[in-house]
C-alpha cells in the first residue's frame, strides 16, 4: 500500500489503484469482516458504494457495507495471485460476511517424492517437510488436473500407487499397451532414464514449456484447418489449461498480523482511565444490557473484563422480574439493584467501572439505585451506541473521544460483549419456550405421554375441555391417569392457557419455577445465572 494513505473511507475508495488485488473491510473496531478480490480494485470496491447498486443488494452486501469503516489492500500481479491471497486471508480472519474457503480446505499442490525409486506426481493440499518437491499452490484445479494428465501422457510417467512396481503390478496395468508409461516394472526403461523423464516434467510444472506449447498450439491449427473442430477445441482448451497452470504465481508466506494482534488491552485500559479522569485504571469493569425485543422474556446481562481482557467466568444474566411492558429504565434500575446489592450482602469486590449500554436515561436510572445502595463513589458511565457518546451521572452533555483511540474501542468491546451476552440468553429462552407447556407439571405426565395428549388433541386448550373417557382413551394414560389430568386442570381454573406452545410469545415468566415474589428480597441477585449455567453465582 502506499505510505501516505487517505485519512476518510471515501478518499481511500477513490484513491485504489486500476490493478489486480486483495481488500479487506474493517469495521469499527479495526475488525477484518470481508476479504475480496478484483481484477481491478478500483472498480470492483467502488461498486460496493454507488447508491444505485446499493438499492439493488441483497439484505447481507447493504448490512455489510453498513458495518463498513475502514478498507486496507494488497497489490498483486494476477487474477490468480488474488484469488491465492483471498483464500490465505479469509482463512486467517475469517471474516463474518465470507462463505468461499473459510473451511480448513487450502489450495491444490503438485508432490514428486524425489527420494523413491521411481517417483510419480501426486496431488496434495498440505505441504510437508518430507523432502519432496513441491508445486504450488494452484488456483483453477481444475486446469491443473488437466494440465497433469497431459504431462504424464507426454512424459510417460507411471500413474500406479506401488512404491516400487513389479511385473504384478504390470499384469494389471494397460498404460505400457497404450503408450502412457515407459514401464519401469518390467524393465522397458532405466531408473536413470525413468528419474531423466520426471525432471523433464519437473521443469515443465516450472514454466520451461514454451516448446511443447508451441507443438500444440501448431496441432490445434492444423485441425482447424482439416475442419477437424472438435480436436481443435481440445487443443485450445489443454492449451488454456497448461497456460493457468504453468504460469508464475506468487507463494504467500508473509504472515499478515491479525486485528486481535494488534490490540493492547493493558494499554487502552490506562487511556481509558486517564481520559475518564479516575483515579487509577480500571482492571475490574462490570458492563450491562438489556433485551426486551418484546413483553416476552425481559433479560439483562452482565459481562466483566478484567485488565482490558473478558473474564468469561463472572458474567450473569438476569430475567427482569418487577418490569412490567418494555421499560429499559426500570429494568436496568431492577438489574443495578440486584447486582450491586448481593455486592453488599456477600462482600463481592467492587468493579473499578460501571458501564450501562445507554445514554442519559439508563445512566440516571443506574445512579439512582447506587446512591441508594450507599455506593455513590463507585465510577458509572454509560454508553451511547449512536454516536458512540459517554455520559455521566448528572451532567447532560457527554463526553465523546476520538474513534479511533484505544480507550473507545475498549469500552465497545465491553459494551458489544455485553450486547451479544443479553441476545444470546433471550435466544435461549424463546429456545426453551418452545419446548414448554402447561402439561410439564401436571403429575404423572411424561414426555411421551404429553407428546400423546398434543397429537390427539391438538392444544391444552382443547385437552382441557375434553371429558375424561376421551382422555383415558389416549393410549398410554388410562381411567387413573385421566382423572387425575382433570384434577390438574380444575385447579388451574383461571390461569391462561397461553402459556403454551401455541403462543410461544406470551409467557408469564413470574410463573418461572425458583423465582418467589413473597419473599422479601425477591430483588436481589440470587435469581442471576452465569452464561455457560455453571458456576453459580454464589
Amino acid at each position: 500500500m502506499p505510505e501516505t494513505e487517505p485519512q476518510t473511507l471515501e478518499q481511500k475508495v477513490r484513491a485504489l489503484p486500476h490493478r489486480p488485488g486483495v481488500y479487506l473491510y474493517k469495521d469499527r473496531l479495526n475488525r477484518v469482516i470481508y476479504v475480496g478480490k478484483a481484477r481491478d480494485l478500483a472498480k470492483r470496491v467502488g461498486q460496493y458504494f454507488q447508491p444505485s447498486r446499493r438499492m439493488m443488494a441483497d439484505r447481507k452486501t447493504r448490512a455489510l457495507v453498513e458495518a463498513i469503516c475502514d478498507l486496507e489492500y494488497h497489490v498483486v500481479k494476477s487474477e490468480p495471485e488474488a484469488l491465492l491471497l483471498e483464500g490465505k486471508l479469509i482463512k486467517e480472519y475469517r471474516p463474518r460476511y465470507n462463505v468461499s474457503f473459510r473451511d480448513d480446505k487450502r489450495f491444490l499442490l503438485v508432490k514428486v517424492n524425489v527420494n523413491d525409486p521411481y517417483p510419480r506426481f501426486q496431488l496434495t493440499r498440505a505441504r510437508k517437510e518430507d523432502g519432496a518437491r513441491y508445486f504450488g499452490p494452484f488456483a483453477h484445479s481444475g486446469s491443473l488436473r488437466n494440465s497433469l494428465n497431459m504431462i504424464k501422457r507426454q512424459f510417460r510417467l507411471r500413474t500406479c500407487a506401488p512404491l516400487v512396481p513389479t511385473e504384478v503390478d504390470y499384469r494389471h496395468c494397460l498404460d505400457d499397451v497404450i503408450r502412457k508409461c515407459s514401464a519401469p516394472c518390467v524393465g522397458r526403461i532405466t531408473q536413470e532414464a525413468y528419474r531423466a523423464q520426471v525432471e523433464a516434467a519437473c521443469e515443465f510444472l516450472q514454466g520451461q514449456s514454451g516448446e511443447m506449447m508451441r507443438k500444440l498450439e501448431d496441432e490445434m491449427k492444423k485441425a482447424a484447418e482439416r475442419m477437424d473442430f472438435e480436436k481443435a477445441a481440445q487443443l485450445r482448451d489443454l492449451l488454456d489449461d497448461l497456460a493457468k497452470t504453468t504460469k508464475p504465481v506468487k507463494r504467500f508466506v508473509r504472515s499478515f498480523q491479525s486485528a486481535e494482534s494488534l490490540l493492547n488491552p493493558r494499554r487502552d485500559m490506562e487511556e481509558l482511565g486517564r481520559a475518564l479522569g479516575l483515579a487509577e485504571p480500571p482492571r475490574i469493569m462490570e458492563c450491562f444490557d438489556i433485551s426486551n425485543i418484546s413483553t416476552t422474556h425481559k433479560v439483562a446481562s452482565m459481562v466483566v473484563f478484567k485488565d482490558g481482557k473478558p473474564d468469561r467466568a463472572n458474567y450473569r444474566r438476569y430475567r427482569i422480574q418487577t418490569v412490567e411492558g418494555q421499560d429499559d429504565f426500570a429494568s436496568m434500575a431492577e438489574v443495578i439493584r440486584r447486582r450491586y446489592g448481593r455486592v453488599l450482602r456477600d462482600g463481592l469486590r467492587k468493579p473499578g467501572l460501571v458501564i450501562v449500554d445507554g445514554g442519559k436515561g439508563q445512566v440516571s436510572s443506574a445512579s439512582t439505585e447506587l446512591q441508594i445502595l450507599g455506593l455513590p463513589d463507585l465510577p458509572l458511565i454509560g454508553l451511547a451506541k449512536e454516536n458512540e457518546e459517554i455520559y455521566f451521572p448528572g451532567k447532560s452533555n457527554p463526553l465523546v473521544l476520538d474513534k479511533a483511540t484505544g480507550a473507545l474501542k475498549l469500552m465497545q468491546r465491553i459494551r458489544d460483549e455485553a450486547h451479544r451476552t443479553a441476545n444470546g440468553y433471550h435466544q435461549l429462552l424463546l429456545k426453551r419456550r418452545m419446548t414448554e407447556s402447561l402439561l410439564d407439571d401436571c403429575p404423572g405426565v411424561s414426555a411421551t405421554r404429553k407428546r400423546a395428549l398434543l397429537a390427539r388433541f391438538g392444544s391444552v386448550e382443547k385437552l382441557r375441555k375434553a371429558p375424561v373417557a376421551e382422555i383415558a382413551a389416549v393410549p398410554g394414560i388410562g381411567k387413573k391417569l385421566a382423572d387425575g389430568i382433570a384434577a390438574f386442570f380444575e385447579r388451574l381454573e383461571g390461569r391462561p392457557i397461553e402459556a403454551d406452545l401455541d403462543a410461544p410469545g406470551e409467557e408469564d415468566i413470574s410463573q418461572d419455577p425458583g423465582v418467589d415474589f413473597d419473599e422479601a428480597e425477591a430483588e436481589t441477585e440470587a435469581d442471576a445465572e452465569p452464561e455457560a449455567e455453571e458456576p453459580s453465582d454464589d
